[in-house]
């Protein structure tokens, strides 16, 4: 089947509408109309090539939401109609350690919703800037939120689950003092969680312009960055810290900031490496540096399930399909609060 969409060419040249082949339903696959689509940065990053191994053309978009159309013969937990989700995963080897502990996002096998090889033309996979989508039921995700929401329910298929999974592992909750550094598309997603999970907030901004912004989202107290003094006295008393920030950064000064034991984990994807940290700032407090990637099929559900239990949805933007480059540029200088959305009916012109 032949769908719109809208793709690049070359890393250099603006996205622009195409027509791309979806393959028809399998009998593990659900055919999905997709409603909304967010704007991820790692979007950005894939279609510029700022990623080593961009494909052309390249449809980005991996926070699919829409309706069942279609399903395979075999298909049961999903029928036509329902509300549902696609993320960052499209498939994986289903037989491996990380695949039956659900972890599908360790998998070394994993195909990734565009720019991952597939039997599909045009030999990669395409993502969620079309009209449609076809993917293996495994992958699919049920939403509880209303079809109201569903614009803003979007971006918790990669920003929410992204700061969801290292809050759970970590532990955060009644008693924890969490650190949120970066208040943007990740960021904001991350302060709404861990509130709802019960944890101490403290979001961290280099902008003064931000600190009601944060106080509104949720956290308990805010920072900035830039203020040595503000930093200081901090100094030793975090459990965790989420690092959103997608650019090369100072994080010894975060480190600084854990308790004995604590842990700061990386969630943002900088185009090129971080200075290296202090390994005296490690060793001295039995601190942890860790990271993150999204998370598996069960815990993406997990999150949603919670997200639709306690009201949670991202702070969105809606734009037409023809307004993504002009997005992008508004993305690179943090102007959106704080996730773009794009409304697939426009596609159609």
């Amino acid at each position: 089947m032949t769908v719109k969409a809208y793709g690049a060419h070359a890393a250099e040249r603006p996205l622009e509408p195409i027509e791309i082949s979806r393959r028809a339903p399998g009998a593990h696959d659900v055919q999905i109309d997709i409603a909304y689509c967010g704007v991820c940065h790692s979007d950005l990053h894939q279609v510029r090539s700022e990623w080593a191994g961009t494909q052309y053309p390249c449809v980005p978009g991996h926070e699919i939401v829409g309706r069942v159309s279609a399903v395979g013969a075999h298909v049961s937990g999903h029928q036509v109609g329902d509300l549902v989700g696609v993320g960052c995963i499209v498939d994986s080897c289903k037989h491996c350690h990380d695949c039956d502990e659900g972890l599908e996002n360790y998998c070394d096998g994993m195909i990734g919703t565009y720019n991952f090889p597939t039997p599909d033309a045009p030999g990669w996979t395409l993502g969620g800037y079309s009209q449609q989508i076809v993917v293996h039921e495994r992958y699919v995700l049920r939403i509880g939120h209303s079809q109201a929401q569903l614009a803003a329910v979007a971006p918790l298929l990669c920003a929410g689950i992204t700061t969801y999974s290292p809050l759970r592992h970590w532990n955060a909750g009644p008693g924890k003092k969490v650190g949120i550094v970066g208040i943007g598309g990740l960021g904001h997603m991350g302060i709404k969680l861990a509130h709802a999970m019960g944890a101490h907030v403290v979001a961290f901004t280099t902008s003064e312009s931000k600190v009601a912004d944060a106080k509104a989202l949720g956290a308990d107290d805010v920072v900035v960055s830039r203020d040595a003094a503000q930093m200081a006295a901090q100094a030793k008393s975090f459990d965790l810290i989420v690092n959103t920030v997608a650019a090369p950064h100072d994080l010894d000064a975060f480190m600084a900031l854990l308790k004995r034991d604590g842990t700061m984990t990386l969630v943002g994807a900088p185009a090129s490496p971080h200075p290296s940290p202090d390994v005296f700032n490690l060793i001295f407090k039995r601190r942890s540096l860790a990271g993150s990637m999204i998370g598996g099929i069960p815990e993406t559900q997990e999150m949603l399930d919670f997200c639709a239990e306690h009201g949670i949805v991202a702070d969105i933007e809606l734009i037409r399909a023809d307004e993504i480059n002009s997005a992008y540029e508004r993305m690179l200088k943090g102007d959106v609060k704080y996730r773009f959305v794009i409304d697939t009916a426009t596609l159609a012109g």
